[in-house]
């Protein structure tokens, strides 16, 4: 047997909880957006909300972060240009993607039977 499909009449109103970030999750959030710490107190202190007093311990604290490494910068490779053309930039990124492993299965053997 199939269901028959709802329609939105017949369904419970969405509910949405809420939840504040927690501090460690405040204090990552702002360290990313802004590099001082009155600054990152202030933004971790309004996401919580808390007052700032409460907050500065855990941001001070907080261990940085390391800056991310850049990866190689795309190359960027100027076409010549003639007279009725300005040169063209062509911008080549390289992806690296996980190799993918197929295993391939032969067929069984033959032994004469079916």
């Amino acid at each position: 047997m199939k269901k028959t499909p709802k329609s939105q009449a017949d369904l419970p109103p969405i509910r949405v909880r809420r939840e504040p970030p927690t501090i460690a999750e405040a204090v990552s959030a702002a360290q990313d957006l802004a590099d001082d710490v009155d600054q990152q107190v202030e933004i971790a202190a309004g996401l919580i909300g808390l007052p700032p007093d409460e907050v500065r311990p855990h941001v001070l604290s907080a261990e940085r972060k390391p800056e991310p490494r850049f990866e190689r910068a795309p190359e960027r490779v100027l076409s010549a240009g003639t007279p009725s053309r300005a040169p063209r930039t062509v911008i080549v990124e390289r992806r690296t993607r996980a190799p993918v492993v197929v295993e391939r299965r032969g067929r069984p053997p033959f032994d004469g039977r079916r």
